[in-house]
């Protein structure tokens, strides 16, 4: 057997891929997640979007102008436990340098997640879009493509706001396999499940939307540009809060009530 060559370009894209993956400091979420409430939450089928705090992060988020920078999708008990005794990976999830991997809930446990959940899915569709991204576990985000990452070293590109969502989708061969969401919306594709409604022209309304806005939504109907924003303004897609889910009552909270001074 021969051994795979490591040329110049895959140590290039080795090092691009861990400065974008290098974490800010000081970052504080304000609701931290609770990986088991949110196990008893989830559904298979369901995507989880994470405000991501690396440097790729804050890139995505300004091109989207989202809170939202990561996506992944909950697939249950569909995979085995580790023989390890380590924690059972519930999620799929596309990184770069990475490639798509299966990773644990408590990953997430100390960022601002978001649930969102297709609604009137079937048992069917939901075990096809689970299955669905279950066989592309192991696909790897091909480190040559060094113009897909270097657009990602701007925090603030120049760039007119009807163009950022194209920003994301610029540069060569595979682009997108850094946000997975472009890979939950592939799989949501294969069931012909709606994200983004369609726009049509109400009578007597035909000037309410933009030709710009009419051809950009046509275009984001293939899955390489769907951002993880797009899942949480879908209104096909419900937000589903774990601390709503098992009977809040606001009035057991109890309040510091700071005393008033005379």
């Amino acid at each position: 057997m021969t051994q795979k060559t490591d040329t110049l370009l895959d140590r290039i894209g080795r090092w691009l891929a861990a400065r974008l993956q290098v974490e800010s400091s000081g970052y504080e979420p304000y609701t931290p997640s609770d990986p088991e409430t949110l196990r008893r939450t989830l559904e298979p089928g369901d995507i989880v979007l994470i405000e991501g705090n690396q440097r790729i992060s804050a890139v995505i988020k300004y091109l989207t102008q989202s809170t939202w920078s990561h996506s992944a999708l909950y697939i249950g008990d569909a995979l085995p436990e580790p023989a390890d005794g380590s924690e059972r990976p519930r999620l799929i999830e596309v990184n770069l340098g990475e490639g798509c991997v299966a990773v644990p809930l408590s990953k997430y446990r100390t960022y601002n997640t978001r649930i969102c959940r297709a609604n009137g899915l079937s048992p069917e569709d939901r075990d096809h879009v689970v299955k669905f991204m279950i066989a592309r576990l192991g696909l790897k985000y091909d480190l040559k493509n060094i113009l897909d990452m270097l657009r990602y070293f701007l925090p603030t590109p120049p760039v007119p706001v009807r163009w950022r969502r194209r920003m994301l989708a610029f540069g060569s061969g595979d682009p997108t396999r850094a946000i997975c969401s472009t890979m939950i919306a592939e799989a949501y594709g294969e069931i012909r499940y709606p994200i983004l409604p369609e726009i049509t022209r109400a009578p007597g309304r035909a000037s309410a939307q933009s030709n710009y806005m009419r051809r950009e939504i046509m275009h984001i109907r293939h899955h390489s540009l769907y951002t993880p924003r797009d899942f949480d303004l879908s209104p096909y897609f419900r937000i589903v809060k774990p601390t709503l889910e098992y009977g809040f009552d606001y009035r057991q909270i109890s309040w510091s009530e700071e005393k008033t001074k005379m």
